[in-house]
């Protein structure tokens, strides 16, 4: 009985070197290739939509290599791109290119995330309410007492150096 290679019980991969196969996701382009970083960081899952990640890179808030990238700037593998996320940025190395959304097991393939960790204690900068209109003299005053500037301690300086003698 003649077997031909592969037909008998042995499987051709039982070496002894075997490696475990990285699956390669849907959509995954060579590496000398480029995509839209707006693409790119739809199909990655750090934005909800196209949409967004074009209104993000719109609003200044995506970084090619340290430079502010437009919606449909190409991105190629090797590139650093940063995302600002809640006031953090998020800082990318692009390791796979993709075009299709794929799942989050997959996604997290094709970047590799350098982000420093974020600051126990961040304490938000106030902001006061749009068309509040001017802020009253009471909350003037304690705007410069959160500022560190004492409104009468200026006054009293001025005072001061007008009676100081010039001549």
């Amino acid at each position: 009985m003649t077997s031909t290679p592969g037909t008998s019980g042995e499987s051709p991969s039982t070496s002894t070197t075997e490696q475990k196969a990285v699956e390669i996701p849907r959509g995954a382009l060579a590496p000398g290739d480029s995509v839209r970083v707006d693409t790119w960081l739809w199909a990655i899952r750090k934005v909800k939509s196209r949409s967004q990640a074009t209104s993000a890179a719109r609003a200044g808030h995506v970084k090619v290599n340290g430079d502010s990238a437009k919606a449909a700037q190409k991105v190629k593998v090797g590139d650093e791109v940063r995302l600002r996320v809640d006031g953090f940025d998020q800082i990318l190395t692009v390791t796979k290119l993709l075009v299709k959304r794929v799942g989050a097991p997959q996604a997290r393939v094709c970047y590799e995330d350098l982000t420093p960790p974020r600051p126990r204690l961040f304490i938000p900068v106030a902001q006061r309410e749009r068309g509040t209109g001017r802020p009253s003299k009471k909350e003037r005053r304690e705007l410069d007492r959160l500022r560190g500037r004492d409104s009468h301690e200026h006054a009293r300086l001025d005072h001061h150096l007008s009676d100081f003698d010039w001549d």
